[in-house]
């Protein structure tokens, strides 16, 4: 790393950045685990791809690698809490983390999928490529759909806050 650029500035200059927020899940073994995730986009069109950043020291990590499954669930304004939840470090294990945020499995790969979000993708794991601290997981999409709040806006996070989008003032 560039030694005049601390983590701290580098982490204080991204936060302008404003990205939507997921919950990535998997399955495997009958153990159910999420995490909230905001380093998410579209790869590919052809084929169908999308990637997600996840740190290493994660237990989605090493459960992602062994099931080689996940899906996204894009979350909605009213979803903040759901978001901070699953970012908790101090959040319930297994499908404990599920009980107060219904969750449907997803059709392909059976990876929880949030009920309430906007939309959802379901993936099977394509590539992984290890970067610093984080990996990138390169999904390749099997199904993907609306959920019961697509009509709802999404779920900002924007300078270590949540925010919602504002509807333009129409022109007088």
């Amino acid at each position: 790393m560039n030694g005049s650029i601390t983590p701290q500035a580098f982490r204080d200059t991204l936060s302008h950045y404003p990205s939507g927020v997921t919950v990535m899940a998997t399955a495997v073994d009958g153990l159910l685990h999420g995490m909230t995730a905001s380093s998410f986009t579209s790869l590919s069109l052809d084929p169908l791809r999308i990637l997600v950043c996840v740190a290493h020291r994660t237990g989605l990590h090493a459960l992602v690698l062994r099931s080689r499954t996940f899906a996204l669930t894009f979350l909605t304004e009213d979803q903040e809490a759901a978001s901070r939840w699953f970012a908790s470090p101090q959040r319930a294990g297994g499908a404990a983390q599920f009980r107060d945020h219904p969750w449907r499995p997803a059709p392909v790969t059976g990876s929880p999928v949030l009920v309430d979000g906007s939309a959802f993708v379901d993936c099977r794991l394509a590539d992984v490529h290890r970067q610093g601290d984080h990996s990138i997981f390169v999904g390749a999409v099997v199904a993907l759909g609306e959920l019961t709040g697509h009509d709802r806006p999404p779920l900002i996070h924007y300078r270590r806050d949540y925010r919602q989008l504002r509807a333009a003032e129409a022109a007088t």
